[in-house]
């Protein structure tokens, strides 16, 4: 008689340090904690370790991630387990290189994080007591092992050896992040018993150009060839079968297929654009008496996606952009990499926070970045925004020997499986960047054409095999997402940084040539899937890492220098501040500044790229991932959330730019002169630009409202017009003169600072969107004193609703209590006389709420 197959997770672990050392002594073993885990998480909760996301404390555990250590199960095993046919154990996770022994004999020799391994060991298993045995070698040394026998390669971030290890690279250190080398079990250990299971179970639907749907089913089985049937059933949100069917089995595999008309299923949008109704795939295997003997389900979704590249309009190059369900979105998200540095620490509610940042933030789009993991199964559930999902690949020249060929094979094949049934899942990208590596050795020699005969293991960059031959091969012969070969890339036989083609990488704001930020417009692409500017963290995530160390409380100290990876980081800060803000240097100031310039350069990104989306045929840019949404420890970096999920004032500003509706404003000087042989006699005149945007797919009928004051006189002059935002672009709606800036003819004629306020009203006078553009660089502004701003903070009875108004114009206002934080709802506002902002605090409780702005005399 077959029996159901049943999991049983194998929990109750203990470890040690193979021969002793500083983290056990020799043949002393330690209970864990919890599992799955890894060392650095047991040894730091037993308290053997200090916190390494404090002060210097990084640097007093490198031991660990060169040391060599063991996990040891000891479990039961009952007489039922043991009469079912067949009897696996089964590895989620492995990090990284494990020699696996089953009572006493040797079963799996792990060598891959990204893999998860399926052993039969019912032979080896015996009635009562079983010991299983995990010995880890250091990833870290086998990987220098590894380089001296393949080579030392071109690389960017952490150590050359990481090159050789299939390992989450920024384990060994990036520029947000420290150097932690995990070692242990990282995910799930079960023992798995059954006559027959369900091997796989694919889920393929399509949706035409009219939105009908077609789902193919199918599966293949293993185990004991006993008679069964299979039934596949799929199921709506609420568990009621919409249709079903009993499937025919030829040997090992079936298949199903269902058709449904414009209606009968519910598609699913991504956040902003829909709703996102899952349905649920079920299979069940019966016997020849009906009993169970296998389930499996898969939460799937149906939609119909598009990369669509086309022609366009009055510029050179292609679109890039997404489309669903036939309607093209503007994809505005941010880079994902992993929220922390000890992966088994990542609970279901911290993803889910993290989610919910994003979707709060207006976000409809999150790429997972290639030098991190392929994201918990958890992640990718609940996920209701677009996922751009990169393969395990990062900033440098891979080599492509046989082993690691079969080994990176076996883990895209894995992975795809994993995760494509996701509706989320939209996008894999080979890789981050080793393409602009290889553009860096080679120069002007690099050459991105080829021909399908290129056996791209025999040039200089053998990588090319990976990402052109292996990954979209294995990606289009196991799902329907959409293949890139890498990230940036530009195809047509450009350069990955052509900025009319593909996705793009602008770091020429912060790197490269340290644009302004007020050049976004310049520096637009297709799509910008990375560009970012550092900020420190809220005063609290630093006083964590400083870990009460008074005497380093200061911006140049070094457990501040600890505490920022990025290279060059003081002179590219420094340079942005001074280019921009008059600054002191005090640790609360120097956070507060900091924290207003990156909210002040992303704000204008997105202000500037959406401009950009202008409609059929003119959809130049069509989608911006800021770098980077979270961090993996307490740091200043790229973040615009830190790692205790406190917002940096910059997330605000984003959120606000990323409304269905937005307004934006540009100023700028133009210069003539009376002829061309005269420079002694310029007329300058500012002229000011206004756009509107509209995200949804309905043209919308609003009010724009101007108001201009001098912030150094009682003029002020306000005007309005009805006007008509396009549908799903951005509709130019002004260019003119700036109103209250007089014509100068003499450059040393200093210009008045003019604050242009502009909202969007709609029908009842509701606000939709405001905006207000301030003159440029903010160092040169002469702002009046604290009493003439008139700042206003007022509490309501309820306690948590905060009201703004001031009587002359105020940038970058900063909300905070003494003790601990509170959680906002708008942060770096700027506010107008007359327009009162409302901003809810939770977690109050009474205290008075204090304000940082520009001008408030601490500078």
């Amino acid at each position: 008689m077959s029996r159901e197959s049943t999991n049983r997770a194998l929990t109750d672990w203990s470890f040690t340090q193979i021969g002793g050392g500083e983290g056990t002594k020799d043949g002393e073993w330690l209970q864990c904690c919890e599992f799955p885990t890894t060392v650095h998480v047991e040894l730091l909760r037993l308290g053997r370790i200090p916190d390494p996301f404090v002060g210097l404390h990084e640097w007093d555990v490198q031991w660990i991630g060169e040391s060599r250590w063991a996990f040891k199960a000891i479990f039961s095993v009952s007489p039922d387990e043991l009469s079912t046919s067949n009897v696996d154990l089964v590895f989620d996770g492995l990090d990284t290189f494990a020699d696996v022994f089953l009572n006493g004999e040797r079963i799996l020799q792990a060598h891959n994080q990204f893999l998860f391994y399926r052993l039969p060991v019912k032979s080896l298993l015996q009635e009562g007591a079983n010991e299983l045995l995990l010995e880890f070698d250091s990833a870290f040394i086998r990987g220098r092992e590894l380089e001296k026998k393949h080579g030392k390669h071109m690389f960017c971030g952490g150590d050359s050896s990481r090159l050789h290890v299939r390992k989450a690279q920024y384990n060994y250190g990036w520029d947000w992040g420290p150097t932690l080398i995990t070692v242990g079990p990282w995910k799930s250990v079960f023992l798995h018993s059954y006559d027959i299971r369900i091997a796989d179970l694919h889920v393929r639907s399509a949706v035409d150009e009219n939105l009908n749907v077609a789902m193919t089913a199918s599966f293949r089985v293993a185990g004991y060839a006993s008679p069964f049937t299979a039934n596949l059933a799929l199921k709506d949100s609420s568990g009621a079968i919409i249709v079903s069917s009993d499937v025919p089995v030829e040997s090992d595999t079936g298949e199903v297929q269902f058709s449904f008309e414009v209606g009968q299923i519910q598609l699913w949008y991504p956040v902003g654009y829909g709703a996102q109704p899952l349905y649920t795939v079920e299979l069940e295997l019966h016997g020849p008496n009906s009993d169970l003997l296998d389930t499996k389900e898969q939460r799937i979704a149906f939609r119909r996606v598009r990369v669509v590249q086309e022609e366009l309009v009055d510029q050179p190059g292609l679109t890039f952009l997404f489309e669903v369900n036939n309607v093209r979105i503007f994809c505005a998200g941010s880079n994902w990499i992993p929220v922390d540095s000890f992966h088994t620490t990542i609970t279901p509610n911290r993803y889910r926070a993290w989610l919910e940042l994003l979707v709060n933030g207006n976000q409809n789009m999150l790429r997972v970045w290639g030098g991190g993991i392929y994201e918990a199964d958890i992640f990718y559930d609940i996920c209701d925004v677009l996922v751009w999902q990169d393969f395990m690949f990062a900033c440098a020249q891979y080599q492509v020997h046989d082993a690691f060929l079969e080994s990176v094979q076996e883990e895209a094949e894995q992975n795809v499986k994993r995760l494509r049934h996701h509706p989320s899942l939209v996008l894999f990208a080979g890789n981050n960047e080793d393409y602009l590596v290889a553009e860096v050795i080679f120069k002007s020699d690099f050459d991105y054409h080829s021909d399908e005969r290129t056996d791209f293991r025999t040039t200089e960059f053998p990588a090319r095999h990976i990402y052109e031959r292996v990954l979209p091969s294995i990606v289009g012969k196991l799902s329907d997402v959409y293949y890139h070969p890498s990230s940036p890339y530009s195809g047509q036989g450009k350069p990955a940084m052509d900025q009319t083609l593909g996705d793009l990488h602008q770091w020429n704001v912060w790197h490269g040539s340290q644009e302004p930020w007020q050049n976004w417009d310049t520096l637009a692409g297709r799509f910008v899937s990375e560009f970012g500017m550092e900020g420190y963290p809220d005063i609290r995530t630093v006083d964590y890492w400083l870990g009460g160390d008074a005497s380093e409380r200061f911006p140049q100290s070094r457990v501040n220098a600890n505490h920022n990876k990025a290279d060059g980081y003081e002179r590219r800060l420094e340079l942005y501040l001074v280019e921009n803000l008059k600054h002191v240097f005090d640790m609360e100031s120097y956070v507060y500044y900091t924290q207003i310039m990156q909210a002040e350069t992303l704000a204008a990104a997105y202000r500037l790229f959406r401009r950009n989306w202008q409609g059929p045929g003119r959809q130049y840019t069509a989608g911006a991932l800021v770098w980077q949404l979270g961090d993996c420890w307490p740091t200043c970096s790229w973040a615009i959330v830190d790692y205790f999920l406190r917002p940096k004032p910059a997330y605000f500003a984003i959120a606000r730019e990323l409304r269905p509706f937005t307004v934006g404003m540009t100023r700028k000087e133009v210069t003539t002169h009376k002829d061309d042989t005269s420079a002694a006699f310029p007329t300058i005149d500012t002229v000011l630009e206004i756009w509107g945007t509209n995200s949804t797919l309905e043209e919308k009928k609003v009010k724009l409202e101007v108001t201009e004051f001098d912030l150094q006189s009682d003029w002020t002059e306000t005007w309005q017009k009805d006007v008509t935002l396009a549908a799903n672009a951005s509709t130019e709606l002004y260019k003119g003169p700036l109103k209250g800036q007089p014509t100068r003819t003499k450059k040393s004629e200093v210009p008045k600072d003019i604050i242009v306020s502009a909202r969007l009203l709609d029908a009842d006078g509701a606000v939709l969107s405001r905006y207000a553009n301030w003159p440029e660089p903010f160092k040169f502004i002469k702002f009046p004193s604290v009493e003439a701003v008139g700042l206003d903070i007022s509490v309501a009875d309820d306690g948590t609703t905060v009201s703004l108004s001031v009587k002359k114009p105020i940038k970058g206002v900063i909300l905070d209590v003494d003790g601990e934080d509170v959680k906002w709802s708008d942060q770096a506002l700027d506010l107008v006389p007359g327009d009162v902002q409302i901003v809810t605090a939770q977690g109050l409780d009474g205290r008075k709420v204090k304000a940082r702005f520009l001008g408030d005399g601490t500078a």
